[in-house]
């Protein structure tokens, strides 16, 4: 495994594990809520020498006005907005920004390069909007939904995944 792979495995680790006394007892208690989605991402960028996203305000509006229309139904369906969009869904209202991330990240395993397609057995997408290169910007938002489970989605500027074309 590559020096850079260590790296974000190590980064995202930390992030998700909620077990160690040294780390914080509340979420966020050391890194923003912004920090806490944009650490992820750019560690999964760096892992490939890629620039890291910058947070932007617009794009977390974006997420939270589209989170929120979930919040009922907390279905995994796309906003069909003018941006790249990842959407998440997790069982119960314990789920991390980090641990959303990470769940995307963890697609990094489907995606083949060399054919610029996913593995038969798995889906890539959200992998692939993480390390597009020419994306820029991040917003991201978490909401419980009426029946108490997660659903987050981070918007994506300029948005990638586009047919043909390589993310990197």
């Amino acid at each position: 495994m590559h020096t850079s792979s260590y790296f974000v495995f190590a980064i995202l680790a930390l992030l998700i594990s909620g077990t160690n006394a040294d780390l914080p007892s509340q979420p966020g208690q050391y890194l923003s809520l912004a920090n806490q989605y944009l650490a992820p991402h750019n560690a999964a960028r760096a892992a490939l020498r890629l620039g890291p996203l910058v947070w932007d305000t617009r794009l977390e509006r974006y997420a939270e006005w589209y989170a929120d229309n979930r919040r009922e139904d907390c279905n995994l369906k796309h906003s069909n907005g003018p941006y790249g969009e990842n959407i998440f869904w997790g069982s119960g209202s314990g789920w991390s920004a980090a641990q959303a991330v990470a769940e995307w990240v963890s697609e990094r395993k489907w995606y083949d390069y060399y054919s610029n397609s996913c593995a038969d057995t798995g889906d890539c997408g959200h992998y692939t909007q993480i390390v597009w290169r020419d994306t820029k910007r991040v917003g991201c938002a978490s909401v419980t939904c009426d029946d108490g489970d997660t659903f987050t989605t981070c918007n994506y500027d300029p948005p990638g995944n586009f047919v043909g074309e390589r993310p990197y």
